[in-house]
């Protein structure tokens, strides 16, 4: 049995975990930085970096306390190393480094994006390679054939805005607090999906991409106009954005043979009405449709120490000069689309 260390810091969730390889989670500690960034409505980097400073450190030392070991009873420590705010990548990639090294004990540079493509495998023991992933998030929007560790073939990505990007943004804009998902989900509860009209970008196109800043323009103006409630607003926007999600997916899943099961992973996850809506487009291509718990599908260490937990397994381990990276493709080799610059 080996036993990891997962570090995870890349946006405003600071997290420290023990996970192993036969699927345990020993202990998983995550600090939340609602209260700093909700005035702002939105991550404020600075902010955020600061306060991984402050709280990693005591978060390795209670996950350590929880489970009863120590640092010397770890096979590897897997911490992120992009891509994400690249202040916070870099304090959790540094205290890897110096643990790794303090302890010589290996070291894991995962992608962030690579934690949430496998953490389904975590709590799914069945599921098998290849499958189709939906991970949406909040900076990210993408269709992936994961056919392995390390191993991803993009299919489709966002031209613009990201799905959870939308949806923090809708929150600011109908005032409902931060975290956005969350506070949007809550207000639809209590609105009118049919109630504004909405577009659907890019709904039954050839193109096989995401776009959600059109959207999110048209809320703005539903917001301005001062016709309608908050809550139908936000119940129009979320019906809208899982038409989007569920008809993208589709198209993809047309395209894709040979895949296990459909799988959705990353923050929007979440999201009850996106679940339910691709559970049911799975069910209708005779797909098992498999989702990480909710507490699996936000940033956490977790998801990070099992991708290093998959890796070491292979034997992929980093050297010490391995770099923090603000971006950090899965597919490296997937062909850039229109407007796709910072979301590829």
């Amino acid at each position: 049995m080996s036993i990891i260390l997962g570090l995870e810091s890349s946006c405003d969730e600071t997290a420290a975990a023990l996970v192993t390889d036969d699927r345990r989670v020993l202990a998983h500690k995550v600090a939340g930085q609602e209260a700093a960034h909700g005035p702002y409505g939105g991550v404020v980097p600075e902010i955020a970096a600061r306060a991984h400073a402050e709280v990693l450190t005591p978060l390795v030392e209670a996950v350590f306390a929880e489970a009863g070991l120590k640092l010397k009873d770890v096979d590897a420590i897997a911490a992120t190393a992009g891509p994400g705010l690249i202040g916070g990548v870099m304090v959790g990639l540094v205290t890897g480094k110096a643990l790794a090294h303090a302890a010589n004990k290996p070291l894991i540079a995962v992608n962030h994006l690579e934690g949430h493509a496998l953490s389904p495998r975590l709590t799914a023991p069945e599921l098998a390679f290849p499958y189709l992933l939906l991970l949406v998030s909040g900076g990210h929007c993408q269709l992936l054939r994961v056919e392995g560790v390390g191993r991803y073939r993009r299919l489709a990505t966002t031209i613009d805005d990201a799905a959870g990007e939308a949806f923090d943004k809708t929150a600011k804009m109908l005032g409902l607090g931060f975290p956005g998902g969350p506070a949007v989900e809550r207000a639809a509860q209590a609105g009118d999906a049919k109630a504004v009209p909405l577009p659907r970008p890019l709904m039954g196109s050839a193109e096989p991409h995401f776009s959600f800043a059109g959207l999110k323009s048209a809320v703005m103006r539903a917001q301005q106009s001062g016709q309608y409630r908050a809550e139908d607003i936000a119940a129009s926007f979320s019906t809208a954005v899982v038409d989007c999600l569920v008809d993208r997916t589709a198209r993809a899943l047309a395209a894709s043979d040979g895949v296990t099961a459909l799988v959705v992973a990353g923050g929007v996850a979440a999201n009850q009405g996106v679940r339910g809506a691709l559970s049911a487009l799975a069910e209708s291509h005779g797909l098992p449709f498999i989702a990480p718990p909710l507490w699996l599908c936000t940033d956490n260490a977790a998801m990070i120490g099992w991708a290093g937990a998959e890796r070491f397994a292979l034997g992929l381990t980093n050297g010490m000069d391995v770099p923090a990276r603000p971006r950090w493709p899965l597919d490296e080799a997937a062909e850039k689309v229109r407007g796709a610059g910072v979301k590829a």
